[in-house]
This record gives structure tokens, C-alpha cells and sequence, in this order.
């Protein structure tokens, strides 16, 4: 057969050989395209094999430990981070749907994961564009709970597959509740109890559809909204986003057309925090040590256990003394507590319920910050007088050795007189009821009483108490004397008073005001004893104040 020639391959229309030369080219690009989307997936399935899911970054699991007062009132907290931990079953349904509505409305179907969301973050990364959110919340969980901040497509990238392995391995309400438990709400607060607590002054549990759906909105942009409540302008801002939520909820069918009609825009506690939350840390320091030894742990290990420590005081006569005692000094001294001469007055306040032990009351300064050290649990004071009716009774344990004391602590005085009120049964003070985790009882406190006095001893204590009251204000009418053992006595007399301690008692309560003053010492950073500014009479001031707080503290009414 005769083979072509070079001539006769050169007749092939060149339509023709184009038309063969792209069907090639586009094969070659089918095959080139299949490899690479078959390497790709391949590459997918291997990574997302490989990777696995991290534990969360130990600062996100970290709980701090709440003290409430005894009616479950907030007083402060202890740890390095300012979140405690809630099953989802504790978190109302429609606060969860404000979550979803306001972050991620396809979190209950989708993924783990948002396509456009990735894109838009791939593209920023590489034009170097801006950082681009609209993650779901399974992703934003992986990013603040498992993963570091850095801004990166590979880190991008190992987020995406996280997630939807965590999509995928877990259950939504799983997911849900370790981004409620995580995320940030400003203030502060890491996860939805500490954000209820330090917004609305409530636990999770207690979030109302309004609350509800204010946290959601403020999830946006923590850092600007915390301020709500107290700058018009974010308020105003937060607020059209919290309508925002709400009609977002309203249209999935989450709460109904009348829950949204009814709908107010809360009231936020004050941010920052007013100055008698200071004041509390003398509270919170006994209450802490109490706890920790009851548990048999440290301070620290307390401080990061995620627990609830229910304590004795009464918050609300706590901050009205913190007033009563302000008016008090400022009468006598000015304002700061401390008179031209460089005399400061100190004050310590303890209210004890006798034959039991409870601590109600404990006032140990006015200043955290600027004085740490506790007066009425550590200050020794000059007893003077104030042993006075011990001294002819027999005792027994602890008070032996208490008329020897030069310089009993406040808190051991009150703890004398509560003996007293109770009959002479003595009650060791505590401060702590009980202690809660994660939902379980880990702690009860049972009264510790012992009889000190027999009834006899008790009655003749209370007796010189009263006498020596009356002794002290002839001029009052005994028809007009309150029914409650009255007694004020100190340390020095006449115009040289070193130390006045005033005290009410009863069945009820035992109640002690110690007033006492120091000046700077010769060497610097130290204190020496001062005589109490004379005008007013110290004594009187004293007795005055502690009819005030006795009368707050046993009618709730000033």
C-alpha cells in the first residue's frame, strides 16, 4: 500500500487539525481537572482523617467560684476568669433560640460549617482584605474554645474541618451548650450564667425573653455593648438589635406574636460596678477561707472550682451599714475618714444570730483597695471596759480565757455577747451554709454550740450589762429604754476615749460596733493608737449608729 506523502498530509484542511488539536487540549484539561479534583478530595478526606479534635484551651474551662449572701443575692466572685459552667437544661429554651437567631439561624440543620463564610474568609486572607466574620456557631466555638486567634487560611482551613467533625461526632445541644459555656459577653463574662449575673443580676434559669435576647445581641460586639445601661448612645444601638432578635424569633415560630408584643427592653445593672462592690471583699476573704477549709482544698484550688458558695450575710444590711458607718466617720472627721491632724477612724461592724453562729453582719472597713486588712476579724482592740460583766462569772470553753484579753477581736467580742443573748450557749461564728457544684451539694454547715455559761451566769452577765448602760445615761427614762440589752463602754475616759464598743443583743441577734482611731506612726508605712475626736461624744455617736443598724437589721426598715 502506498504511504501519504509529506504533500499529501499537508492538504488536511486546517480547520480540520485545529478542531483535532482542541479536542485533544480540551481532554488533556477534562483529565488534568478530574486529577486534581480527585487529589483535592483525596487530600479532604486525608486531612479530615488526621485531624483531630483538640481539647478546649484550659483557660476556657476554667471556672471561677460565686459567693451569694443568704438570700442568694450576688456578692462577688474568685478566679482568674469570670465563668461558671451550665448544663444546657439550665439554659431556657428561648434564651438558646436568641442565640441561634442572632448568630447562626441554620445552626439546627447545617453542617457545622458556612460555605459562603469560608469563601469570604479564603479571599480575604488572600488579597489581605478585611477579616471577615459570619462564621456558624459550631465554627466560632472551635475558634475561641480549641483553636488560638491567629489569622490564617491554614487556620481557617483546620477550623472548617473541626467543625464539621465536631458536627458530625457530636450532638447540636452539645455544641450549643460549650458555646453558651465559652463564649464572650463583655463585662468580663465567659458564657451565659456569669453574663445573666453581671447584666440582669440573675442566674441563667431566671432570664426572661427580653434578657434573653439582649445577650444574644450583645454577643456582636461584646467590647461596645457592655456599656449598656449606662451610655445612651450604645444603649440605644444595643436596643435596635435586640429588636432585631426578637422579630428574627418571632418569625421561626421561637416565642409567639403576643411574647413579642409584650416584649420590654430591660434594665441593666450599672457598668462599671459602684464602689461598695470593694467594700464586699472583706465578706468574700473570710467566706473564701471558710469554704476552702471546709472542702480541704486551697484558696486557688477554691477560686478555679467552679463553685457556688452560699454564705450567712444579709447583703442588703451589709450595704446600709457601709452607709450608716460613712455617715458616721464623715460626721466626726470629714470626708476620707481622717481629720487635719492626720487621726483616722476605723469602724468594725459584726451582727451575729446567738445559739447558732451564723454571721449576718461583717463590716471590717470601708476601703478594700486601700486597706485589705480586715478590722473586724483581725483588728485587736483595746477591750477596756467592754469585759467588764465576764469578770465575776465562771466560764467555759472558749470564753476562759477572755477576761484576760487585753485585745479581743471584734468578731470574738460579738461572739461573747451572742453567748449571752442565747443563755449562755455559745455558738462558733461561721459564714458559710453551703457550698454547690455543677447542680450537687458538696458542703452543709451544722452549728457548732457548747454551753459557756449556765443560765444562771448568763442572766447575771446580762444584768451588769444593762446596769452599767443605765449608769452610763441616767437621764433616759427606763419607760423609754428599748427592751433589748443595751451596753457601751471603751477604752479611756473623760476626753482621753481611745476605744468605744457599743452593743445590742437579744434572742434574735448580737450586735457590735467597735470605734477606735489610729495616726501615722513614727516610722513610715506604720499606724500608731489615737484618741477619738471628742465632738461629737464617741460614745454617743457609737450607740446612735448601732440603734440605726439594729433597727435595719431587725425590721428591715430604717
Amino acid at each position: 500500500m502506498k504511504r501519504p506523502t509529506r504533500s499529501t498530509r499537508l492538504r488536511i484542511p486546517l480547520r480540520l487539525r485545529l478542531r483535532r488539536t482542541r479536542g485533544r487540549l480540551l481532554r488533556r484539561l477534562i483529565i488534568a481537572f478530574l486529577v486534581l479534583v480527585v487529589a483535592l478530595c483525596t487530600a479532604a478526606v486525608v486531612a479530615y482523617r488526621l485531624t483531630g479534635i483538640p481539647a478546649p484551651h484550659p483557660e476556657t474551662v476554667t471556672q471561677s467560684t460565686v459567693f451569694v449572701d443568704d438570700k442568694g443575692s450576688y456578692l462577688g466572685r474568685r478566679g482568674p476568669v469570670d465563668r461558671q459552667e451550665v448544663p444546657l437544661s439550665q439554659v431556657p429554651r428561648y434564651v438558646q433560640d436568641a442565640v441561634i437567631a442572632a448568630e447562626n439561624r441554620t445552626f439546627r440543620t447545617d453542617d457545622g460549617v458556612s460555605p459562603r463564610a469560608v469563601a469570604r474568609a479564603v479571599l480575604a486572607s488572600l488579597t489581605g482584605g478585611e477579616r471577615q466574620g459570619g462564621s456558624t456557631i459550631t465554627q466560632q466555638y472551635v475558634k475561641n474554645a480549641l483553636l488560638s486567634p491567629e489569622q490564617s487560611l491554614s487556620r481557617k482551613a483546620r477550623e472548617a474541618l473541626i467543625a464539621i467533625k465536631l458536627d458530625r461526632t457530636r450532638s447540636k445541644d452539645e455544641i450549643l451548650a460549650g458555646y453558651l459555656n465559652t463564649v464572650y459577653f463583655g463585662r468580663g463574662s465567659a458564657g451565659v450564667e456569669a453574663a445573666a449575673r453581671n447584666y440582669f443580676g440573675v442566674d441563667t434559669r431566671s432570664l426572661t425573653v427580653s434578657q434573653g435576647a439582649a445577650l444574644a445581641a450583645i454577643v456582636n460586639i461584646p467590647s461596645y455593648y457592655e456599656k449598656a445601661g449606662s451610655d445612651p448612645k450604645v444603649t440605644a444601638t444595643l436596643r435596635a438589635r435586640w429588636e432585631w432578635v426578637l422579630d428574627a424569633m418571632a418569625a421561626s415560630g421561637s416565642i409567639t406574636a403576643k411574647q413579642r408584643a409584650e416584649a420590654a427592653f430591660p434594665a441593666f445593672r450599672f457598668y462599671p460596678p459602684g464602689a461598695t462592690e470593694g467594700q464586699r471583699q472583706y465578706m468574700i476573704d473570710v467566706a473564701a477561707q471558710e469554704a476552702a477549709d471546709r472542702l480541704g482544698i486551697t484558696e486557688d484550688q477554691l477560686a478555679r472550682g467552679g463553685y457556688t458558695v452560699h454564705t450567712t450575710f444579709d447583703l442588703a444590711l451589709q450595704d446600709a451599714t457601709t452607709e450608716a458607718v460613712k455617715d458616721l466617720k464623715d460626721g466626726r472627721t470629714g470626708k476620707g475618714g481622717a481629720d487635719a491632724k492626720g487621726i483616722t477612724l476605723h469602724a468594725a461592724v459584726v451582727a451575729i444570730v446567738p445559739g447558732d453562729g451564723a454571721v449576718r453582719l461583717l463590716y471590717g472597713g470601708s476601703d478594700y483597695a486601700r486597706q485589705p486588712f480586715n478590722d473586724a476579724v483581725g483588728g485587736a482592740v483595746e477591750a477596756g471596759t467592754a469585759l467588764d460583766p465576764f469578770g465575776k462569772v465562771p466560764l467555759g470553753a472558749p470564753l476562759t480565757a477572755l477576761p484576760k484579753t487585753a485585745a479581743p477581736t471584734p468578731l470574738k467580742l460579738a461572739s461573747a455577747y451572742a453567748t449571752v443573748a442565747a443563755d449562755g450557749v455559745y455558738a462558733a461564728p461561721y459564714t458559710v451554709t453551703k457550698i454547690t457544684r455543677d447542680g450537687r451539694q458538696v458542703y452543709t454547715a451544722h452549728p457548732d454550740t457548747r454551753r459557756a455559761l449556765d443560765e444562771k451566769a448568763a442572766f447575771m452577765v446580762n444584768a451588769q450589762m444593762s446596769k452599767m448602760y443605765a449608769d452610763a445615761l441616767p437621764a433616759v427614762p427606763t419607760a423609754q429604754r428599748a427592751p433589748q440589752t443595751l451596753f457601751t463602754a471603751g477604752a479611756g475616759g473623760g476626753i482621753t476615749r481611745r476605744t468605744v464598743w457599743s452593743t445590742r443583743l437579744d434572742p434574735r441577734l448580737a450586735l457590735t460596733l467597735a470605734l477606735f482611731a489610729d495616726r501615722p506612726g513614727e516610722k513610715k508605712n506604720t499606724t500608731a493608737p489615737a484618741q477619738l475626736p471628742n465632738d461629737p461624744p464617741p460614745a454617743q455617736s457609737a450607740t446612735e449608729t448601732t440603734a440605726q443598724i439594729w433597727q435595719l437589721a431587725t425590721t428591715g426598715t430604717g
